[in-house]
This record gives C-alpha cells, structure tokens and sequence, in this order.
C-alpha cells in the first residue's frame, strides 16, 4: 500500500488493506468519517497513510454495534487529543459508547432468556392450557416491565403518602423479574401483570387499606416502616422454619400500629388488633405469586410481605385467642385498621 509517488492509496487499496469492500470505504468516506486526503484527476478518491488505522479503528467500532453518531464522537475526540491511532487508550467518548453499548446488550439479553422461558413454557403446557398462556405472556412486554404492578399499588397507596415512604414500600411489593428464569417464573409474572391489569367489576372501587383512612397519608407512612421491619424480622424466622411464636418480630409488628395510632401496646390491644386484622379483605393471590417470581426453581419459597403478615398474625392469634371482628378497630373507635403491606 501507499506505494505511489505521492504517498497516497486509491480507495480500492485501503479497503484491501482494512479487508472491507469498497463500498464500505465509500459509505464512510460519504458521512465524514474518513477524510480523503485528495482526489485524482479523474476523479477518483485518495487517502493518506493515517487512513488505514482510522477505518480499523472505525471497522472495530461497528464490529462492537457502535453506531455511527457514535463512532463520530469518539474519532472527533481523537483528533482532538492528537491520538488518532488505533492503539490509543480509551477517551471518554469511547468510555461512554461500551458502556451504553453493554446495557443495550444486557437488555437484549434479558429478552432472549425471557423468550426462551416463554417458548418452553408454552411448549411444555398441556394441550388445553396453550391458549390461555399465549395469552397471558402475549400481554407482557420484552423484556418485561414492572409499569402496570407500580401503577396498581400507586392507586392503592395514599396519593399525599411522602414520595420515600411509597418508593420504599414499592421496593418490597413489586418484584423484579429474573434475568434468567424458569418457564413457571414467567407464568407467574404474567399472572401478577393480568391481576393488576384486570378491570375493577361494574359498581366498584379498587379497594383501599383501611389503614389509610384511619392513620392519614403521613400516618400510613409511619405504618409500613414499622411493618417493613416486622417483616422483615419475620422473614429470618420463616427461612428458618420456625413456627409462628411471640417475640421480636411479633413486638415490632405490634408496635407499628400502636405507633401509628397512639396507643398503649395492652393485652386488650392485642385481641382487637388479631381479631380485626383477620377479618381485613386479602391479596394472598397476589403475595403467593410474589413468592413464585422471586423463587429460584427447586429453592425454598421466598417470604413476602404476605406471608410474613400471616405468621404474624397467626402469632398473634395463638398469643390471644382472638377470633375475627367485624365491628369496632383496636384503638375503639370508627377508625379501622388493616394489615397494609400484608392486605
């Protein structure tokens, strides 16, 4: 190459020597990224000897999918640094454009093993469940999105409840789906997407937590911290097998609602408080399913918010031998409490 009195190559040598077409060199050449350094007298493209390293330098970047704003920026810095080589360090261009590229990778990755999940879960379903699964998966979008589980605990959360507290309690009921998982995983995250989906029946309301009424959007806050910790007090005891039993976990429990209210934590609190958390409407179909997404295949279910709240309150129950209440709330007035993170 470069082989001509005035030290310069035609476009059909540089693209021999980067081993790419000429329409490759042309295509280039045409959106400014490689510079030619003359044209012959008939015409033709001329390139100087720096050309080469610039078009395997731009070669490597497209081979990474770097597009070609990209592979602009990055050559731009270059010059204008003076290390136009290829076997520069990397400038911050560069820097920026892997590390964009490698989340865009991880994305498409995400949605492949999803993908692959959805297609076993389909192919491994009895004949007569095949319908109802494509219709469930075909309803979730790839890679999949928490958009519609957010939105439905956004409507059930108190719309002045500080934008911290609800962000906390988000963390704990929406769960994350797998980056590789299992055919069920994905059968039960698109359950969970079609429940939250699901339009409310004519002449009602999506339910709200009694608690939100009772304790205000600031008081509904206090009430999720204290159950936040309860729960997760509950959780270490559950991952151990234990049985439902007094105790810390079960204090804290109590004391999130006596703080919110408050009142005093009294055995008379606590036989009111057990009757009418258990009389409280439920989401265990929601929870169980939580539990699902967040279970590896073969490992021991996960413990939620849910089931945490039901050895709670089974704790309780023992300790007080209450039975359900359908009239009046633990702090005795027309105020109602209800289980928040556990309805």
């Amino acid at each position: 190459m470069f082989t001509s009195n005035d030290g310069l190559c035609g476009i059909g040598e540089l693209a021999e020597g980067a081993g790419v077409t000429v329409k490759t060199v042309r295509f280039y050449s045409d959106r400014g990224l490689l510079p030619e350094a003359s044209r012959s007298a008939g015409g033709h493209r001329r390139y100087g000897p720096e050309a080469l390293d610039r078009l395997r330098l731009i070669r490597s970047l497209r081979a990474l999918g770097l597009g070609v704003p990209e592979v602009r920026r990055i050559l731009d810095e270059r010059h204008a640094d003076g290390t136009a080589d290829a076997g520069s360090g990397a400038g911050q261009a560069l820097e920026a454009a892997v590390a964009g590229r490698l989340r865009e990778v991880g994305s498409e990755l995400r949605a492949l093993r999803w993908r692959e999940a959805a297609l076993r879960l389909v192919q491994e379903a009895p004949p007569g469940e095949q319908a109802d699964r494509l219709r469930l998966i075909g309803a979730v979008s790839v890679p999949p999105s928490t958009a519609p589980l957010v939105r439905f605990w956004r409507g059930w959360l108190p719309a002045r409840m500080p934008t911290r507290s609800a962000g906390a309690f988000l963390d704990v009921a929406v769960p994350q789906p797998p980056d590789e998982p299992a055919p069920a995983q994905v059968l039960a995250f698109a359950r969970l997407n079609a429940l939250t989906l699901a339009p409310c029946r004519p002449g009602t309301v999506q339910p709200q937590p009694e608690a939100h009424r009772a304790a205000g959007a600031r008081g509904a806050a206090v009430l999720y911290a204290g159950l936040a910790e309860a729960y997760e007090l509950a959780g270490v005891r559950m991952r151990r097998g234990r049985e439902p039993h007094p105790g810390e976990a079960l204090d804290a429990f109590v004391a999130s609602y006596t703080s919110t209210y408050g009142v005093r934590d009294t055995p008379d609190f606590r036989r009111r408080l057990a009757g009418q958390l258990a009389a409280d409407p439920r989401l265990d179909g929601y929870w169980e399913l939580v539990a699902e997404v967040n279970t590896a295949p073969g490992g021991r279910p996960e413990p939620t918010p849910g089931t945490a709240h039901d050895w709670l309150l089974a704790a309780l129950t023992a300790q007080t031998g209450a039975v359900p209440d359908q009239g009046t709330s633990p702090r005795q007035s027309k105020r109602r409490a209800s289980p928040g993170l556990g309805a």
